[in-house]
């Protein structure tokens, strides 16, 4: 895909590496904690940064699914392993674009931290549970994580992360329309501003998000013999890298091949952002990070040319990825995991450990909901169906 080359930020930020775009968020005009803390030797993102990465749910990312359950192979992506990936495009946009890359970092390395074992399976599992109470969603659960879950620190519940990181956990894919319950509940106690769009470093997380789930799930299901390198060549955007690689290297098998196209892939769909952010931001001329919020549309995008080749990618992995029989068998199998710990655990609080019966009330009630889907949530896949296991046979000690 052709990319314009972006005037104005980036070469300012070639003359000058300290120089931040005039909409970049600024990190000593943040509108700070919900509890004050004093200041340290940090920019206060990249203390947000550090804490999420030490907090419980970053480390549990580690045997949670991505597509793939644990015991398929070690080489499979995981949720953690995504993570990474996504905050490294995410640094490096916000470097191109000259924006704050603590916080890019921060949001990338944040926005998943509320997936429920099983991936999405496990997310839809719990989600038909807790209909009745509001359903659930991964972005209001990495929120909760983060505000209330963690408990760390002695003087409050959650990381007490900045304002500006838990406006980008919050709706880095956009305003929030009809926000979930848990988004609500912490709104009323710190105004997150839901109507407005994020910032530019909230948008250049979930558009990292985007290049590398499309990219490293056709690498994975590659390598996982789903589908091809050749049939995957077929898609546009795959097909011009794929025609690079051959031209460089006409006798490279294709254990080298594909990797080599999609990281040519990932190449060009960083470039294409980075072009039509200078499109947009020459056009709309912000003065502030503020400005950026109350657009109309986001700044941080992908031209009209790469979200079609990329919807078209998007739609190959859904039916020869996500829909193969062998995910499809995973799947099925995790849900039923899911929804049988949901039930037996709902209907019998007594039998979940103490710190979340504390919080359960009594069995069936909307509060004993709440601290089973929170419990649940919690779980990395491998812990998951030790649970079942511990609750469904009688010969496995509880």
């Amino acid at each position: 895909m052709p990319a314009e080359a972006p005037r104005g930020a980036e070469s300012a930020a070639a003359r000058d590496p300290g120089y931040r775009a005039p909409w970049a968020v600024r990190p000593e005009a943040s509108r700070g904690r919900l509890h004050p803390e004093p200041a340290d030797a940090r920019s206060p993102f990249g203390r947000d940064r550090d804490r999420i990465i030490h907090s419980r749910a970053f480390r549990q990312l580690q045997y949670k699914t991505q597509v793939f359950v644990f015991h398929e192979g070690d080489s499979f992506r995981t949720r953690l392993t995504h993570t990474i990936e996504v905050a490294q495009i995410a640094r490096s946009l916000a470097r191109r674009l000259s924006l704050d890359e603590d916080l890019a970092e921060a949001l990338a390395l944040a926005h998943d931290l509320g997936h429920p074992p099983f991936g999405h399976a496990g997310e839809e599992a719990l989600d038909s549970q807790m209909r009745p109470y509001g359903g659930f969603d991964h972005n209001a659960q990495s929120l909760k994580a983060v505000t209330s879950l963690e408990q760390r620190y002695a003087a409050f519940d959650g990381l007490n992360l900045t304002w500006e990181t838990l406006e980008g956990i919050a709706k880095h894919n956009g305003p929030l329309r009809r926000p979930a319950p848990a988004i609500l509940a912490y709104n009323a106690l710190h105004d997150l501003e839901l109507t407005t769009h994020a910032s530019a470093e909230a948008q250049v997380a979930a558009i990292a998000d985007d290049i590398a789930y499309n990219n490293h799930d056709l690498d994975d299901g590659i390598r996982a013999g789903l589908f091809t390198l050749e049939e995957a060549a077929a898609l546009p955007l795959v097909a011009e890298a794929h025609a690079e690689v051959r031209a460089a290297y006409p006798d490279l098998e294709s254990r080298r091949a594909a990797p080599e196209t999609v990281r040519r892939v990932i190449n060009a769909m960083i470039e294409d952002v980075v072009a039509e952010t200078g499109r947009r931001t020459r056009a709309l001329a912000p003065t502030s990070a503020d400005h950026v919020r109350a657009a109309r549309d986001p700044v941080v995008a992908f031209s009209r040319p790469m979200t079609e080749a990329n919807l078209a990618v998007r739609d190959f992995l859904f039916h020869r990825m996500y829909r193969h029989w062998r995910v499809n068998r995973a799947a099925q199998k995790s849900k039923r995991v899911s929804q049988l710990l949901f039930q037996l655990l709902h209907g019998g609080p007594q039998m979940l450990p103490t710190r979340w019966a504390e919080r359960a009330g009594g069995a069936g009630s909307p509060e004993c909901a709440q601290a089973v889907c929170d419990y649940i949530a919690g779980m990395t896949d491998r812990y998951a169906l030790e649970e079942h296991r511990r609750l469904t046979d009688p010969n496995v000690p509880g």
